[in-house]
């Protein structure tokens, strides 16, 4: 039975009506409860308080139900006085265990790969995304003040809180996944939880090719962007695959280039190269105190002796501090923002840099002009799908002002990408000795219409 089978039949309308049986029968939900009660309590005699709060602190939701299952199987066995199924006795453990050394019915949701996003909206409405698709799941929660403690068993570890007075938390796992909570009386429709989960197994611009998200071709010449120090900004929507795509242009980066990765939660993976300095910024302490954004890391940054600078997203001020890296001589640097097409991200550029500086726009598009090198446009499909769309470089306009020019282009009906013109940065690698010549020939030969 898949995982998505066996949350349906936990959570079927009509739970309280079905009959109990030990023969494998339906699962009766009233029943079940009451028998996680007695054992919860038994278990918690048996273990104590302090070791149970040990083992939960120092271990992973996993290992720890390794740990506190011996002891669940001796309470169900000795001190609780029920006769169960095996899929009765099966439900009992998955529940106990989640509730404490999880986040309860979440839990199995957190660990399923299929899994890219969970939305709890309230009680009575919980979503997941599966493959870019949205899938409902009804209620999983029987209370709002479930979906509370599960949000305070998340943000209390990190010295967070959540209440009237400062309804909105955004907070992140020890697996790096990121998540967002809005409380009453924000949240009209009781509490709001929404988990945004990052894959290890997108690593690179091969696994982006394999899963058909780009063709060969289009990602060689990425390799070749970064490897030239290419000033590039990956801009799209929500959920377009936006950081997956900044953490496989990353990984171009040479081996002997000291990195600085700058992110609101920590996404970004470097698993094959030995310099990387992973900075995350922080919100304030429940004091009110200790806060540390995007724009003081960019700031200190440049003190840091970096080759690269990659900011996960710039959502604010930050943006001038990034186009004045990259004009200061950290040729290279990435980041992402949210734009919908390359003309949109130069003027959000622009709208977000006059957070930071007091100055004209046409001043501003004159330091984007001379900071960008191109914009990476990634896309997803109505039907799931995330694609590298276009790719379009980006120069300053003579007089002042901004030119895009139109490298590759993507056509989203047929899923195809065609160049429309060889980027002139591969001709002045030549020119330098900075590509060679068989393996420009060799990509040149790999193109459409080549």
């Amino acid at each position: 039975m898949s995982l998505h089978d066996r949350i349906a039949e936990a959570q079927v309308e009509q739970r309280e009506t079905e009959g109990f049986s030990d023969f494998g029968g339906p699962v009766n939900e009233r029943r079940i409860a009451q028998v996680c009660d007695q054992a919860k309590h038994s278990l918690f005699e048996r273990v104590g308080f302090a070791e149970i709060a040990r083992i939960t602190s120092a271990y992973d939701a996993p290992h720890a139900r390794e740990e506190l299952l011996p002891a669940l199987e001796a309470a169900l066995n000795t001190d609780v006085q029920a006769h169960l199924s095996a899929e009765e006795r099966r439900r009992v453990f998955e529940v106990v265990l989640n509730d404490i050394a999880g986040l309860g019915p979440l839990q199995p949701l957190l660990e399923d790969d299929s899994v890219t996003e969970i939305m709890v909206n309230g009680k009575d409405s919980t979503f997941v995304e599966r493959e870019g698709v949205l899938e409902g799941l009804g209620s999983l929660f029987d209370t709002d003040e479930q979906i509370r403690i599960a949000i305070d068993r998340i943000i209390s570890p990190l010295g967070r809180r959540v209440d009237e007075r400062s309804p909105m938390v955004n907070a992140r796992l020890p697996s790096g996944y990121r998540v967002n909570a809005v409380i009453p009386p924000i949240a009209l429709d009781g509490p709001t939880l929404t988990i945004r989960k990052f894959s290890d197994r997108i690593s690179s611009l091969d696994h982006l090719v394999r899963l058909g998200s780009l063709p060969p071709w289009y990602a060689t010449l990425l390799s070749f962007a970064v490897r030239l120090r290419q000033d590039l900004a990956v801009a799209g929507g929500t959920g377009s695959g936006k950081t997956t795509l900044l953490n496989a242009l990353s990984c171009e980066i040479p081996v002997g280039e000291r990195i600085v990765t700058i992110e609101d939660s920590a996404e970004l993976k470097f698993t094959q190269h030995p310099h990387v300095v992973r900075l995350e910024a922080r919100e304030a302490s429940i004091e009110g105190e200790g806060a540390v954004s995007i724009h003081d890391l960019v700031v200190n940054a440049l003190r840091m002796r970096p080759d690269r600078i990659v900011v996960g997203e710039v959502r604010n001020r930050e943006a001038i501090d990034m186009i004045d890296a990259m004009n200061t001589g950290h040729d290279g640097s990435l980041t992402t923002l949210h734009a919908g097409s390359a003309e949109e991200t130069i003027v959000r550029l622009t709208l977000l840099a006059r957070y930071g500086v007091d100055l004209s726009s046409d001043l501003i598009e004159d330091q984007i002009a001379m900071a960008l090198d191109g914009i990476v446009m990634s896309v997803r499909m109505p039907g799931g799908a995330r694609y590298v769309s276009s790719y379009t470089g980006v120069t300053r306009r003579a007089g002042g002002g901004v030119d895009l020019e139109e490298y590759v282009s993507f056509d989203a009906a047929s899923a195809t990408w065609s160049l429309v013109r060889e980027p002139p940065f591969i001709s002045e690698a030549l020119r330098l000795g900075a590509l060679g010549e068989e393996e420009v020939e060799q990509w040149r030969r790999s193109c459409p219409d080549a």
